[in-house]
């Protein structure tokens, strides 16, 4: 399929910010991307099976209150439950960045141990260590991972922004072990927080706590993917903190290019 048959979902509601980057990521790289409502899905105005990649974007959708992405999941798994299901079984793409991230694990989508969606959720995305909003930017490496659209090899060291008071990533205690081996076996951590040599160290190298400083995940299949850093805010050199300096990197745009390549192999 040409790009420009690939249809990008940016899903918004009440609260959902980073449209804007999220949206002109995925048309820089050859998408045609769409800005969909929530609710237009849900009254079927919009159809969901119409698109190629769904992308939740960042921000404090329902104004972070209950839980961060807690209300945003608890609208989509009534009406939307089994066409999600589809989406993914379908093999078409699922992106969440930060708030979307936390939508995703609240909605059971991640890390999706033993099925595409868990009755309740597996993991939480606690608040910071710091007990304050992080807004920085960070190292992440990248692990052997089973992500379908990740072109990053495992060692890569990158750099991206991150801006989140909720991003610790958590496992039920009595389960923790369990899950986090289970995670490791099936190469679903693709990320992991690291200092500028590439060692994982603790906070502030890992801004939030995370266990086994993990900053993105997928699901088992490897076409459902949430990170909490930002790559739609590292998509242009010029928004390196070192441009000035050498130039900076883009460290994001590979993130989409990778998602395209997929979606225009696969569809």
């Amino acid at each position: 399929m040409n790009n420009g048959g690939i249809r990008v979902a940016v899903l918004r509601m009440e609260g959902t910010n980073c449209e804007e980057e999220s949206l002109n990521s995925m048309k820089n790289v050859g998408a045609n991307s769409e800005y969909v409502h929530i609710r237009d899905l849900i009254n079927g105005k919009k159809n969901i099976h119409d698109y190629h990649m769904l992308f939740f974007p960042g921000g404090f959708s329902g104004g972070d209150y209950v839980r961060a992405g807690a209300i945003f999941a608890s609208m989509i798994k009534g009406p939307l439950l089994r066409e999600i299901v589809k989406f993914i079984e379908d093999e078409k793409v699922v992106l969440g960045v930060c708030n979307g991230f936390q939508v995703l694990v609240e909605l059971g989508l991640l890390p999706g141990i033993g099925g595409v969606m868990s009755e309740k959720p597996q993991a939480v995305l606690a608040p910071n260590i710091s007990n304050r909003f992080e807004c920085r930017w960070v190292y992440v490496k990248i692990e052997e991972n089973n992500c379908k659209f990740i072109k990053y090899k495992k060692g890569d060291l990158i750099s991206l922004p991150i801006a989140h008071a909720e991003g610790r990533f958590m496992l039920p205690l009595d389960m923790e072990e369990e899950y986090l081996q289970d995670m490791i076996h099936k190469k679903q951590i693709v990320m992991r927080y690291a200092d500028s040599s590439g060692n994982y160290s603790g906070y502030p190298w890992n801004p939030n706590g995370s266990i086994y400083n993990i900053a993105g995940i997928c699901n088992e299949i490897g076409n459902v993917f949430g990170l909490m850093p930002h790559p739609e805010r590292a998509f242009f050199r010029y928004q390196h903190p070192e441009f000035t300096i050498n130039g900076g990197k883009n460290y994001g745009k590979n993130v989409f290019e990778g998602i395209m390549e997929y979606l225009n192999k696969k569809f």
